[in-house]
């Protein structure tokens, strides 16, 4: 019975760590989205309430690190247990890294409002590919709320369009600054945005993936598992 209530317990105590992650997902998503609002607009004031937002999720992160290692002390879960937490704590700190991204975007978009100069469409430039990032995003949060890895497996593949779309923005700004030198400031800050959405789509994967270790027990990093997952579905 004892052992019956200490495993209650730790189901207890794991599922109420896991809820706080996932609204410090939804914070983060919201930062992002109002980030991207705001680079759209120019909205300086709203870029300063982002900034400060961040200040939140940073602060999230240190409590649930804290919860989570104490988690670790108390209950001393077993193998497959620790892995469930060792990946929580992985997927807390790529949320938070989130919030830093975003709040770059933000300090993109104060400054260009700042200098007044707008010399190319800024916004229209990384729209696609916020989009994709946006919706990575969103799903890896509902694949880790689920545990879902099939679901999981489709998002890695998934942030190879991001990579691919990035790179294709990086060609026309370096076009644009090359046939325009007036357009250097502003293209060059319009860069620093998209590749902080490109950097928002790494750490959506990596939630992903962190889904399949908890689900698989396999550490995919580092690993092209997408692709070898397709080809075992397809033998």
């Amino acid at each position: 019975m004892p052992h019956e209530h200490s495993s209650k317990q730790y189901d207890l105590d794991l599922e109420q760590i896991r809820s706080k992650v996932l609204l410090m997902g939804g914070l983060v998503e919201n930062q992002f989205n109002d980030a991207l609002e705001c680079f759209r607009t120019g909205d300086a004031d709203r870029a300063e309430k982002i900034m400060q937002a961040d200040e939140q999720v940073n602060r999230l992160e240190v409590t649930l690190d804290d919860a989570c290692s104490h988690l670790i002390v108390r209950r001393q879960p077993a193998a497959n247990d620790l892995r469930t937490v060792m990946a929580t704590i992985k997927v807390i700190t790529d949320l938070e890294r989130v919030g830093d991204e975003a709040t770059k975007i933000a300090r993109a978009a104060r400054s260009m409002k700042e200098r007044g100069v707008a010399a190319i469409n800024h916004y229209e430039t990384v729209r696609v590919i916020a989009a994709s990032a946006g919706a990575l995003l969103h799903d890896a949060l509902d694949c880790f709320a689920r545990l879902d890895a099939q679901q999981a497996t489709a998002l890695i593949a998934q942030d190879k369009a991001v990579d691919h779309e990035f790179r294709s923005i990086m060609r026309n700004l370096i076009t644009f600054m090359m046939e325009d030198p007036r357009t250097i400031s502003t293209a060059l800050d319009t860069l620093w945005v998209a590749k902080a959405v490109e950097r928002i789509g790494d750490h959506a994967k990596n939630i992903a993936e962190y889904v399949i270790y908890v689900v698989e027990g396999k550490d995919i990093r580092h690993t092209d598992y997408a692709a070898s997952a397709n080809n075992k579905a397809k033998d």
